[in-house]
């Protein structure tokens, strides 16, 4: 974030640095706006241009190239913007160079002077400002953060999951129609391992018995041996 921040500030710096450069004088006292687009490929003239038929107009291009690489944080379009500028100044150094024969730089007006140097700066700083700028990052796999925490996408067909199940996302290896066997969700011991405690006994109540006689034994049944003959009869 801060070398975005940092990259784009140079790189707008040097857009307006070669905007600018054309309003200067370039060499003896002639500005950069006052050489035509065409005279860097044909050869220098004393012609005066228009507005739009200046080296000027490859400047505004240069520097629009740098305003839409900023707002997409692109570093091609910002190192593209200072190719530009720099080529065509060096064009220009070539073909004056070739009109008067060699170019110097003096301190009484003639020669190369403050608008070339504007020129060569800003495309100097157009390209320091895309080597600083660290650009947009891809997408990847990588989810936007929430709450703090960074998410991951789910993998895809090239990253199957293995079996048994992983309980990761994604698709799975196994080919067989037959549906997957569930866990089982049980983690105590075996059910042979089991003791008996006291829910688990045989409690309950045994037929034509009540409560009071199921740990009881039955009375013993004495058989019927007749009326006593010794008893008077009833009157």
């Amino acid at each position: 974030m801060v070398r975005n921040v940092l990259g784009s500030v140079l790189a707008l710096v040097g857009a307006a640095a070669a905007v600018l450069s054309p309003f200067r004088d370039w060499y003896d006292g002639r500005p950069g706006r006052h050489y035509r687009i065409d005279e860097l490929f044909t050869g220098i003239t004393g012609s005066r241009p228009g507005p739009l038929g200046s080296i000027l107009v490859a400047f505004l291009f240069a520097a629009l190239l740098t305003v839409v690489g900023v707002v997409l944080r692109s570093r091609l379009l910002v190192a593209a913007a200072g190719v530009v500028v720099l080529g065509f100044t060096v064009l220009w150094m070539v073909r004056q160079g070739q009109s008067v024969g060699s170019l110097s730089v003096s301190g009484n007006g003639s020669g190369l002077q403050w608008g070339v140097a504007g020129a060569l700066g800003g495309g100097v700083l157009l390209l320091l400002g895309a080597a600083l700028m660290s650009g947009r990052r891809g997408g990847g796999r990588r989810a936007p953060r929430e709450d703090g925490v960074r998410l991951y996408a789910a993998p895809g067909s090239q990253d199957p999951d293995t079996w048994p199940p992983t309980q990761e996302p994604g698709p799975s290896v196994q080919t067989s129609p037959l549906p997957e066997p569930e866990p089982d969700l049980y983690t105590g011991p075996p059910p042979g391992a089991r003791r008996p405690g006291p829910r688990t006994r045989d409690t309950a109540a045994r037929p034509g018995t009540g409560p009071e006689d199921q740990d009881t034994p039955p009375h013993p049944v004495v058989p019927d041996e007749g009326p006593d003959p010794d008893r008077p009869p009833r009157p």
